[in-house]
């Protein structure tokens, strides 16, 4: 998702933002999106940079705005980046709530700017006192260090080797401060061997500070697409750190899987258009849509058809039309979903499209040949879904759900793609498409998730063996996925970390059980009933969007997604309410924080 952003001058270009979900409660909807004027947002950092000292910082340090969406009540939610001599500090940054009159209501911050300047919360000093921000290289050689790790081969294209990659969009390079961190065992936990570690018992803390620029390279070789996010040192433009930002689901009319189903669709100039007049509006195509790639990486052009009955509701043919009425069944898939989507948020949260704003978005349908991935781009907050090849058609209605809730990530928490936040923010998909295909199953309609519907699997019906891609009750079916936390988390592959929290979102809402033999035991659940009661979809799911929207940071892990998840809880149920406590048991179930007794009902 591209995104213009009131950044310092170092920016050299629109930042391309990557991220799932916002603030609800079980009866309010969320306000009619309301965009802060530039006399609010200035008051806003006054009154942040206002507490500086307080909290031990220097002048230098500062905030700049950089996303909002609706809140509940009227209220809205403001993000706002920390920064230090006009650049902004990674992963640093305030959630703050903001009432109708504009005063603060909360923040939640991550405070990863505390060893920068001359204040009292430095503890790196005299290394970091005068943190110089000069850079010794030019944006360009950073984005050229970028390119040259995410495609070595590229150069090679001339002598016969692999095909050149082209840019997608035009990679940019900001010029940041990178706090790198590291792990620490908490007082207490010094002495415990590291099997025996819970997710409480660390915490990440600032090692030094870089210099550097945060290169967003977006780019394709071969209809793959190679999208990656770098950590170039601004001294001698030597890679820090990277991640890949393809946020997808790895696979290694007459829909494919619902059957006959309602389409929303516009007639214009005698042609059926695959455009939905009732959801969103702006963006590439003035309101929700569906395009044909036709077999290419590109988006392609919307859908058209001289009747308004579309697609045949089988498994499209290799090497066939795209545009006939095999072809259209995939368009037919990705309409359901994406309707399915808007409607669940809309309905049940008060939350428009992927952005809060009501901003249309896209779906290209038949990318590449026997594609077998379906994925969200941050380049035009639109998604690809691939025909298959091991997989059928990827356009199934938790996949659809998985990737646009990437989309809402990307306007709300924008966690990054990586180590224990890069889990959370893929559990958070995860979480979203088995909410939509739950929603869907029941018709789509009413102001709440039911409680049944879904499978608690992603991707069961596109797999040609009934595989599932991921199991949430039991992660570890796959083979790859830990069931808990553990520390070697935060060097597994982000569709790999999620699995502790889809575990922990399956109990909270279904509960766990006591038979050791089974998927739905932990053998961390250890208080009274040593199998945890659920509190249902529907709660779950709100207390999941509030904490993630309203308090959720960028670099969350964790430690910090159970303590914000209690406070949701707390905030939405109350503090000693049984939602409050199911939330503590979830996530003690995965090793995160220690299991409680239930409440008595």
């Amino acid at each position: 998702m591209t995104h213009r952003r009131t950044l310092p001058a170092a920016l050299l270009c629109a930042s391309l933002c990557a991220l799932p979900l916002a603030d609800a409660t079980a009866a309010p909807m969320m306000s009619s999106p309301k965009a802060a004027s530039a006399q609010a947002n200035a008051a806003l950092v006054s009154a942040l940079a206002a507490a500086r000292a307080s909290r031990g910082l220097d002048n230098n340090h500062s905030f700049v705005v950089t996303r909002q969406h609706p809140g509940v009540q009227g209220t809205q939610v403001v993000r706002a980046a920390h920064t230090y001599k006009g650049l902004r500090i990674f992963g640093s940054e305030s959630v703050v709530v903001l009432d109708t009159a504009g005063a603060i209501v909360s923040e939640a911050a991550s405070e990863r700017r505390l060893h920068l300047g001359r204040g009292s919360a430095n503890r790196l000093r005299p290394m970091t006192a005068d943190f110089s921000v000069k850079p010794a290289i030019f944006s360009r050689a950073a984005i050229d260090a970028a390119v040259a790790a995410t495609v070595p081969a590229t150069s090679a294209a001339a002598s016969g080797g692999a095909p050149a990659a082209t840019h997608v969009a035009p990679p940019t390079a900001e010029l940041l401060i990178y706090p790198v961190m590291r792990i620490e065992r908490t007082p207490g936990a010094a002495d415990k061997l590291e099997a025996e570690l819970n997710a409480v018992d660390v915490v990440e803390v600032v090692d030094h500070y870089e210099l550097a620029y945060l290169v967003r390279t977006r780019m394709q070789q071969n209809g793959r697409p190679l999208y990656y996010d770098t950590i170039v040192s601004a001294k001698d433009a030597r890679i820090i750190d990277r991640w890949n930002m393809v946020q997808s689901v790895i696979g290694v009319g007459k829909s494919q899987y619902n059957g006959d189903v309602p389409i929303s669709t516009t007639l214009a100039d005698g042609s059926y258009r695959m455009l939905d007049p009732e959801r969103g509006t702006g963006g590439a195509h003035g309101a929700m849509a569906i395009t044909n790639a036709n077999n290419s990486s590109s988006a392609g052009k919307m859908y058209t058809n001289s009747t308004n009955t579309w697609g045949d509701g089988k498994q499209y043919v290799r090497g066939g039309s795209t545009t006939n009425e095999n072809g259209q069944t995939a368009a037919v898939n990705a309409m359901w979903g994406l309707m399915n989507t808007y409607d669940a948020l809309k309905n049940v949260l008060g939350w428009q499209s992927l952005d809060g704003h009501n901003t249309a978005t896209y779906i290209a349908v038949h990318v590449n040949t026997a594609y077998d991935n379906a994925y969200y781009s941050d380049t035009c907050a639109c998604m690809f879904i691939g025909d298959g090849s091991s997989f059928t058609s990827l356009g199934s209605i938790d996949v659809i759900g998985h990737e646009m809730g990437h989309g809402v990530t990307a306007a709300t928490s924008d966690l990054v793609y990586s180590g224990e936040s890069g889990g959370l923010n893929e559990s958070s998909s995860d979480i979203g498409g088995e909410i939509v295909e739950a929603y869907a199953r029941a018709g789509g309609k009413g102001e709440a998730i039911p409680n049944a519907g879904n499978d608690w699997m992603l991707g069961t019906e596109l797999s040609r063996e009934q595989m599932p891609l991921r199991w949430m009750f039991r992660p570890s079916k796959d083979g790859s996925s830990p069931d808990a936390w553990s520390t070697s988390l935060r060097r597994l592959d982000v569709h790999y970390s999620s699995g502790p929290n889809n575990r922990m979102f399956y109990f909270l809402s279904q509960g766990s059980k006591a038979d050791k033999d089974g998927d739905y035991y932990s053998k961390y659940l250890v208080k009274s009933p040593l199998a945890m009661s659920g509190i249902g979809t529907d709660k779950a799911f709100r207390i999941w969007f509030k904490a993630n929207t309203t308090k959720f940071t960028s670099s969350t892990n964790y430690a910090q997604a159970r303590e914000k998840m209690v406070e949701a809880a707390q905030e939405l149920y109350g503090v000693a309410s049984a939602e409050a406590i199911a939330v503590q048991r979830a996530y003690a179930a995965i090793n995160v924080g220690a299991d409680v007794d239930e409440v008595a009902p």
